[in-house]
């Protein structure tokens, strides 16, 4: 079974829309949405279109990724993210889960970069940092990257082998460097993206988003490249 999840804060506005748009795909048996300390109607909005919903008060995107997993159907082999503030397209999701579903590959990443962009959806500091994280991911493991996209497909057996930690804007780097470390069977793959249809960015919306997130990332990146422990899946 193909599962869901997509972490919301604050997402009111897109976050129906995003949940009618992945089940319209027809491949999800489940859609998680975690309510990661809304303040507005998002929960109900997302119940109202057929999602299960899940709260995380505790404010982190790898906290909400992380209630997220816990709730999974024990039935679950494919876990897909992706963000509930419109920008990713889950028309996409084939391309991500069908190279699983075949046996072919482990972990497929959607990139943004190579994909179609809508002008203004990713600013200058996410397509950079996406290029840099690449660049010292080939250098460290010889894998290829050219985007920390949080739109993505994994195998639920190899997700669960990871040992993921990072509470916060590091997760997406933290998996995919735990997952070429781990030798998963690794593609990335185009995937279109759009501006945000509702909300404001808690990365890219202000100086000091952008800041914390960078600091965040640079520090997932040393910590675990730094790690020794070999994971045996």
């Amino acid at each position: 079974m193909i599962s869901v999840i997509i972490p919301a804060l604050n997402e009111e506005e897109p976050i129906a829309a995003v949940v009618r748009a992945c089940l319209t795909t027809g491949l999800p048996g489940e859609v998680i949405v975690v309510d990661n300390g809304s303040s507005d109607r998002t929960a109900d909005r997302a119940q109202a279109a057929g999602a299960t919903v899940v709260s995380e008060p505790t404010p982190g995107y790898g906290r909400a990724c992380a209630a997220g997993i816990r709730a999974l159907a024990p039935e679950c082999d494919i876990v897909v993210f992706l963000d509930g503030d419109g920008s990713d397209c889950p028309e996409f999701m084939p391309q991500l889960v069908e190279p699983i579903a075949r046996g072919e590959q482990d972990f497929v990443i959607g990139s943004r970069t190579r994909g179609k962009r809508e002008p203004g959806s990713m600013n200058f500091q996410q397509v950079f940092a996406g290029r840099v994280a690449g660049w010292f991911l080939r250098l460290l493991y010889g894998v290829r990257y050219s985007d920390m996209c949080p739109f993505r497909a994994i195998r639920r057996s190899a997700l669960d082998k990871l040992g993921m930690k990072e509470p916060t804007y590091g997760w997406n780097l933290e998996m995919q460097m735990r997952a070429a470390r781990a030798r998963l069977r690794i593609l990335e793959v185009p995937v279109n993206h759009r501006c945000r249809t509702g909300g404001e960015s808690k990365v890219s919306g202000t100086f000091r988003g952008t800041f914390v997130a960078g600091v965040r990332i640079m520090a997932t990146l040393l910590r675990v490249a730094m790690e020794r422990r070999n994971i045996g899946l």
